[in-house]
């Protein structure tokens, strides 16, 4: 897939998310819908192939979106950049089901590695990153992954998307740099 049509996914997992699992509340809904609006932009824009990591929340819900995206509009395509085969294996049974429903309805599936490393989900970021030229993200300031993805797309210097988990976006064109959508 060129680069310069392809758009990847970071964001926060339940336990971030002040919500934490229950995707029927209100701000879960409001999350998912900004998602979506922010997927069906960059459609608009001209992406066409979206990657996304498959972690469990956000990283998801943006999968669902895609799905969604792609029966509505032509040329679209889903990566699932996996980190390893066991990602999902810990995962509530609910959980690995969905997991797997979206593995199989990808159009592509890169395994970053053949087995879990410490640095493993780090790898698969970057892969994420270094192979698109937009990233949307669920960010809502806290450390961890998401931070480290976003802090690399800054030094790529790719343009990113913020969604923050309350549903307003911001779209930061570099990294110093910021534009309000």
């Amino acid at each position: 897939m060129e680069r310069r049509r392809s758009c990847c996914f970071t964001g926060h997992r339940p336990g971030k998310l002040p919500w934490g699992s229950n995707e029927e509340d209100p701000r879960c809904v409001a999350l998912k819908a900004a998602i979506r609006d922010a997927v069906t932009a960059a459609y608009d824009e001209g992406y066409r192939h979206f990657i996304c990591g498959m972690a469990r929340g956000c990283d998801l819900y943006f999968a669902e979106a895609v799905v969604a995206l792609r029966r509505e509009r032509p040329g679209v395509t889903l990566e699932a950049a996996v980190p390893c085969p066991t990602q999902s294996r810990a995962w509530p049974a609910a959980e690995r089901k969905r997991w797997q429903t979206l593995v199989d309805a990808s159009d592509y599936e890169t395994m970053v590695q053949e087995h879990y490393t410490p640095d493993c989900m780090l790898r698969r970021n970057r892969y994420m990153v270094d192979h698109s030229s937009l990233v949307i993200a669920v960010y809502d300031g806290a450390d961890g992954g998401t931070r480290r993805t976003l802090e690399y797309a800054i030094a790529k210097k790719v343009p990113f998307v913020d969604i923050h988990p309350d549903g307003g976006i911001r779209k930061f064109c570099h990294a110093d740099t910021e534009e309000e959508v």
